[in-house]
């Protein structure tokens, strides 16, 4: 499994204020805010005119500043530095705090009894950290006996760097190769490396795209990798001899900004898969593995308002679909010699409230993952139509596939988490349903009795039902009286699983209450609950939120002056806008690289994202329905003179799917609109993008951050001259 399952998922009443305004603005210690001047800019769009107070702080050059060509405008640089710098004087009395957070965490992290790799052509692979080290190396060793050897040296390769993160990690099917992505900038720019382990050479080459933008042919003479644009968009497609001279072949030009690409090869080793999509269409094309070099075979032209995934299995092809209107998907069948939707074959009918997640496929069993009645399971089918059903544990967590399968095997690898449960491996016979646990990961100070993990229900405005993940210490009294912090994402379809977190273990062992509000526009509840909290539902995302909120702090599980709101990217459009909504409701927010500038962002067009992302958020620029839409629920336009909480914002300079300048532009407007004397704070990373560095110390010292400043937001005298204000050991509880 990924480190995330340790370091979690993130990883998800007003202050007592000093007598007046004055008084606050006269004392001769309290650190002033950067002065962030307004200058208005007019932007007509549609008809329609709005202001811009400080526009000015979006470098126009931008892009330049990305490609390494020229720096960032110089007032720019002062104005975020300088807001670092208040942010630090701010926070400097949870010093202490903050590296008791860390502790707390960082005493967790040892693990122990995770799953041995299963063998692959005569190898076991395997990744760790080495005591002392920060960072992952990637080794592998003969099944038969031999000497250990390094794949990839992260470690190594991140000295001397601000920046490093490697991704998409994997050996070529005849094991003599390992590839990567590595950015060096935090910027999402990548590099394809190729270590050749026959030779010990390591190759590499600049301009590609990174996630799912790698793999290597079945035949491992070629290395496919997307190309990134000047804009940041995965249009081009190349294939890359993993020998010899470094020349690039173009496989497929993808122009359309609309769409994304995705590389992948399936786990048969049949076929190479590129796969051009948006939120509102699929298409396919395979490389089958006995021509590497072929014209890829195009499986069904996208059509408008049809999604479908493909999967190899005893040579014909499993398609997952919505064809049909089977909202949450059904199953077909195809040959690869005539794959398109005219000769699909129904497999599996659509049922009503199964949303199916994704297949993979075994020998003589298809398997496929499903979400029904907000909880998951695994079905197993045989080529003879019989089916069986796996569950997780009773209690919410999530059930997922295993990265690496034996796909010829008679065993199937789960793994189920949650948040008190730490990731453990599930082996099920797929003829009998037998299962077996084959390890658990076990955390050194950790004991599962000690918590509780509950599903509750908040009733929102329209009636719906909104299902909350909530964690505590075992016998934590919901009296009304302890701090809380809710979590929440709700964007893209992408649920907010309920994982095993080492940060939200901290929080509850200090007397918190952690809970995943699972709000529409997440996929919790299928593909309708993502639906209802999109485009011009959006706000629904907003009222979900606040009623998760609400419903925690009637139930007793958190104090009214005492809630801590958290997101995370589009989390921080989810914590904006459920801000404005209800400023009184929270005594903190925090919003890690937050999407609150809606309307402007959506009326770039040369933002990587934009054009994809459309379908899900509107066309400003076009579409007036649309622009009114996001003018009435924009962050950043729907701030108002309130009592706002105390905010903490996060940015990176290099990131351009949620630049800077949102963040900073956010927080500059609700300084000169809030009525309280809680602090607005921005922390920009000058040397990274959307996500901080790779290691785990940097992930650590991060939480460590967000909790320090959510335990001084409910502290009993938050605000001490100007200054969160230093928190005893045990004031949480």
């Amino acid at each position: 499994m990924k480190r995330r399952s340790l370091l979690g998922a993130a990883i998800a009443a007003a202050w007592p204020a000093p007598p007046s305004a004055v008084a606050h603005a006269a004392a001769s210690d309290i650190p002033r805010p950067p002065v962030t001047p307004k200058r208005p800019r007019r932007i007509e769009q549609l008809g329609r005119v709005r202001i811009d107070d400080y526009a000015w702080l979006r470098d126009p050059h931008y892009p330049d500043f990305l490609a390494g060509t020229r720096d960032i405008d110089p007032e720019i640089r002062r104005h975020l530095e300088d807001e670092n710098a208040y942010a630090d004087a701010v926070l400097a009395p949870t010093r202490p705090a903050q590296a008791r957070w860390r502790a707390a965490m960082a005493a967790y992290g040892a693990e122990t009894g995770a799953l041995p790799p299963l063998p692959r052509g005569g190898f076991v692979y395997d990744v760790r950290v080495r005591p002392g080290e920060d960072h992952l190396v990637h080794v592998r060793r003969p099944v038969d006996g031999g000497p250990e050897q390094v794949l990839l040296d992260e470690q190594a390769r991140s000295r001397g760097q601000s920046y490093y993160r490697a991704i998409e990690a994997q050996p070529s099917p005849d094991h003599t190769l390992y590839v990567w992505l590595e950015d060096l900038q935090g910027s999402d720019r990548h590099r394809v490396c190729v270590h050749d382990l026959r030779t010990g050479e390591v190759r590499s080459w600049e301009g590609a795209y990174g996630w799912h933008g790698l793999t290597v042919s079945p035949d491992s003479r070629w290395i496919v990798w997307l190309w990134r644009d000047a804009f940041g968009r995965p249009s081009k497609v190349y294939r890359t001899p993993a020998r010899g001279e470094i020349v690039h072949a173009l496989v497929l030009d993808q122009p359309d900004p609309a769409l994304f690409t995705w590389l992948g090869r399936a786990a048969s080793n049949a076929w190479c898969s590129i796969r051009v999509f948006g939120p509102d269409t699929d298409e396919w094309r395979l490389i089958p593995a006995a021509s590497a070099t072929a014209e890829p075979v195009l499986v069904q032209a996208r059509e408008p308002g049809l999604h479908y995934q493909v999967e190899d299995w005893a040579g014909r092809l499993v398609i997952l679909t919505d064809a049909g209107g089977a909202i949450d998907g059904c199953l077909m069948a195809a040959s690869l010699d005539a794959p398109g939707r005219a000769n699909w074959t129904p497999l599996r009918p659509a049922r009503e409230g199964v949303n199916l997640l994704d297949v993979r496929a075994f020998a003589d069993h298809l398997v496929w993952r499903q979400r029904e009645d907000e909880r998951l399971s695994v079905v197993v089918r045989g080529r003879d139509g019989d089916e069986f059903v796996v569950h997780g544990d009773a209690e919410p967590g999530t059930l997922e596939f295993d990265d690496v399968q034996d796909v010829g095997g008679t065993e199937l690898r789960l793994v189920f988490q949650s948040p008190r449960t730490p990731p453990r491996w599930i082996g099920v016979d797929l003829r009998s349903g037998a299962r077996r646990v084959l390890a658990r990961t076990r955390v050194a100070g950790f004991d599962p009795s000690r918590y509780e993990v509950r599903r509750l229900h908040a009733r929102a405005a329209d009636g719906e039902q909104v299902p909350i993940t909530l964690l505590t210490r075992r016998g934590r009294r919901a009296d009304g009286r302890g701090p809380l912090l809710v979590y929440g994402y709700g964007a893209y379809g992408i649920a907010a699983e309920a994982l095993f977190s080492v940060p939200a273990l901290a929080l509850a062992d200090r007397g918190w209450a952690y809970a995943i509000a699972h709000v529409r526009g997440g996929a919790e509840k299928g593909r309708r609950w993502f639906l209802d909290g999109r485009l011009f539902s959006k706000r629904n995302s907003f009222t979900d939120f606040n009623a998760c909120a609400d419903h925690l702090v009637a139930a007793g599980h958190g104090a009214p002056g005492r809630c801590v709101a958290y997101g995370l990217s589009a989390g921080g459009l989810l914590m904006g806008g459920a801000m404005n909504e209800r400023p009184g409701r929270y005594a903190g927010v925090i919003a890690q690289v937050p999407f609150v500038d809606m309307l402007d962002t959506m009326s770039d067009t040369t933002h990587p994202l934009v054009p994809v992302f459309r379908a899900d958020w509107g066309d400003p620029l076009a579409d007036p329905r649309a622009y009114d839409n996001m003018a009435s629920i924009s962050p950043y336009e729907n701030v108002h003179d309130a009592a706002y909480p105390a905010v903490l914002a996060t940015a990176g300079l290099r990131d351009d799917r949620v630049s800077y300048w949102e963040s900073a532009k956010w927080v500059a407007t609700l300084r000169a609109h809030t009525r309280s004397a809680r602090p607005v704070l921005l922390r920009v990373n000058m040397a990274g993008g959307h996500q901080s560095s790779s290691g785990a110390s940097d992930e650590l010292a991060e939480m460590a951050l967000f909790w320090a400043f959510a335990e001084a937001s409910v502290a009993r005298r938050p605000v001490v001259r100007g200054r969160l204000a230093a928190v005893p050991a045990r004031d949480s509880r």
